[in-house]
């Protein structure tokens, strides 16, 4: 590749603006910043710039790091597509450097640390859910019960929240939980360990932006390897919100129609998940 040091400047001055960025654009999936998603973004804007300031790609400095491949790649593809967006006119000069950069990444992460703990388990790595679940146009999240965190998700998952898939992987599902919401989950994650039966209930999550979301859930338990999975199928009730907001404007013009009625009545009346 040919040097291009105003580039490698350019990312070095802008590294603050695109990382704040990119906390805009994924929300809770950003990582965190003692995380080890965070120190291998370091590892990999450290090799990016050093490239296109020299010319030349050394092999990237990777050791101690043990992350998540999906996740990390996931996170270091939103980078380079925020670095592009704020670089304006020199975007795609700037997208083509660092195509070749992110796949010689992608390897080295494979050979240093995914590839020494295939070469010790002769077993590949297998997703917790078959990937049949990825064509289902509802949302799926497996959780694992003792810490609530995402151990498996499908595309919708991620469109529902407003991320790519592969960044969910490993995240604490409470970060994408409004906090009043939150004792609700945890009630439910418990009744799933602790009596492995399928429950039904009504969820609300938030996206990387803040906006509430309001689902039908069902859930169901799954053991996998000593732990136990709750995977959750998520159906969002748009219409639903919908129909909450019109009776909480017809409240705010005349109370009485906004007032509950009575079980057995006959008329339905808005419910809180």
């Amino acid at each position: 590749m040919q040097p291009n040091p105003p580039l490698a400047r350019w990312l070095l001055s802008q590294r603050q603006a695109i990382e704040a960025r990119l906390g805009e654009q994924l929300g809770p999936a950003a990582p965190r910043a003692s995380g080890p998603e965070a120190e291998t973004l370091r590892r990999f804007r450290t090799f990016a710039s050093t490239a296109l300031l020299r010319g030349e790609s050394p092999p990237p400095a990777l050791d101690g790091l043990r992350p998540d491949e999906r996740r990390v790649m996931s996170l270091l593809s939103a980078w380079k597509d925020v670095a592009v967006q704020l670089a304006g006119d020199a975007g795609h000069d700037l997208g083509a450097a660092l195509d070749p950069l992110l796949a010689q990444f992608r390897l080295a992460l494979r050979t240093s640390s995914s590839g020494r703990r295939r070469r010790t388990n002769p077993r590949a790595p297998r997703r917790a859910v078959a990937g049949a679940i990825d064509r289902v146009a509802d949302a799926f999240l497996a959780i694992d019960v003792s810490g609530a965190s995402v151990v498996d998700a499908n595309p919708a998952a991620g469109a529902l929240l407003g991320v790519e898939r592969d960044s969910l992987f490993g995240l604490d599902l409470m970060g994408f939980v409004p906090e009043a919401d939150q004792p609700g989950w945890w009630n439910s994650l418990d009744a799933i360990a602790e009596s492995h039966e399928s429950l039904r209930f009504e969820a609300r999550l938030k996206d990387a932006s803040g906006q509430t979301i309001s689902a039908a859930a069902s859930a169901t338990a799954f053991v996998s390897r000593g732990r136990t999975l709750a995977l959750v199928m998520l159906r969002h009730r748009i219409a639903t919100a919908t129909q909450t907001d019109t009776a909480r404007e017809i409240g705010a013009k005349d109370p009485e129609l906004a007032t509950p009625s009575a079980p057995g009545s006959g008329t339905p009346s808005p419910t809180t998940p």
